[in-house]
């Protein structure tokens, strides 16, 4: 083991390992990163359609993903890395009684936590997305300063900046256990070696199970698996993220935005989920969505699709992700399960996960952990999954 000892190592170089190194360096610890892939966010994060919304369910998420928000949209001005940040919005349509009166009961939590979101009729909700079928449309919540950003170019930043500030990375390297003595971690052994911490952040998404096990540890994440794709860029013709939460056969809810470029990025929840980690595209996923995409925004019908693929989510029993220190293993710190929606919630949770090691948490700090305790029940449910 070598002899430098590192504040905290991370487990996992994607959408939450990332920006936790980020702020880790800037706030001046000395982090060590290891990934089994090449380079950074080549995990999960590479398959993250780029959505970045507060508008969740849960107290929580909407606080780490207003931070997140914060981030994504100052960081060009801040750092300089163009990220493809895009203020776009999102909207959650109703076309049923039933999602009309889900969408409004959760305004009422979702503005008392800072949220700025609304309920708009038909015709408000048709002049901010002009295409959107309007046979049967009873409204929708729109809010405003979500947005989108570019995965791949976010890793790139966080690294970059990560290492500028002093964080380390190991690529190539994978964990294959962690050292400890007396009920706490004293390092983490790989097949390349071992390094000495007291801390150690298992943030590796779809894996986070077996890396548990790796501390003889077990936490309830499983992965399963959704597709999404791309067509060609057209001109500019709808801003928010649309979302339809309406159940179908096959699956849960879908949700599709123009990115930047002009190209209509779309992904559906498959009902039942798609246990596993098979990342292999299928041939039922366009069958499946596109008739339903067509159906709620006709000028769809006409525009080609360039490609599919097919990336991982992390799911918890409950739909929320788990943070927090492992009571069985001192200096064992949990930030996994973020349920297909690491993207939006890394530099939220990275920052707080910072704090965390640096013992600075704030009173509203305490109550998002307390949400997502690695002990909580599992008995609540996420209701925008």
């Amino acid at each position: 083991m070598t002899t430098k000892v590192y504040d905290a190592i991370i487990i996992g170089a994607g959408s939450v390992g990332l920006p936790t190194a980020f702020f880790m360096a800037e706030a001046g610890l000395k982090p060590l990163v290891i990934d089994a892939f090449a380079s950074p966010g080549q995990g999960s994060n590479k398959a993250a359609i780029g959505g970045i919304r507060a508008t969740h369910s849960a107290p929580s998420k909407i606080r780490l993903c207003l931070r997140s928000i914060e981030v994504f949209s100052t960081w060009e001005e801040t750092y300089g890395d163009n990220i493809e940040w895009y203020q776009g919005g999102y909207s959650f349509v109703a076309y049923r009684e039933r999602e009309e009166r889900i969408l409004k009961d959760l305004l009422k939590v979702q503005q008392a936590y800072g949220l700025d979101i609304r309920w708009l009729d038909k015709d408000d909700l048709l002049e901010v997305i002009p295409d959107l079928n309007p046979e049967g449309l009873l409204g929708g919540t729109y809010s405003p300063g979500d947005g989108s950003a570019s995965p791949l170019l976010s890793a790139h930043a966080f690294y970059t900046r990560a290492r500028e500030r002093g964080a380390e990375f190991r690529f190539n390297e994978r964990v294959t256990g962690i050292i400890r003595r007396r009920g706490r971690v004293v390092g983490v052994r790989t097949d390349k070696g071992g390094y000495a911490t007291e801390v150690v952040v298992n943030a590796a998404g779809p894996w986070a199970r077996q890396v548990a096990q790796l501390a003889g540890l077990d936490v309830p994440v499983v992965p399963d698996s959704h597709e999404a794709g791309i067509t060609e860029p057209v001109a500019r013709f709808v801003e928010p993220m649309v979302v339809d939460i309406r159940p179908a056969e096959g699956s849960k809810n879908y949700y599709f935005y123009q990115h930047r470029t002009g190209a209509v990025v779309f992904c559906i929840t498959p009902e039942p989920p798609i246990v596993g980690t098979d990342r292999r595209e299928t041939s039922v996923f366009l069958p499946m969505i596109a008739p339903r995409m067509i159906d709620l925004m006709p000028k769809l019908a006409n525009i080609k699709v360039r490609r599919t693929w097919r990336g991982l989510y992390p799911m918890t029993p409950d739909g929320f992700p788990i943070v927090g220190w492992a009571r069985e293993l001192e200096g064992y710190l949990y930030a996994v399960g973020m349920c297909g929606q690491g993207y939006m919630l890394g530099p939220g949770v990275g920052d707080l996960l910072s704090r965390m090691v640096r013992q600075e948490l704030t009173p509203e700090d305490e109550e998002i952990l307390e949400e997502l305790s690695p002990y909580r029940s599992f008995g609540a449910e996420e209701k925008l999954k």
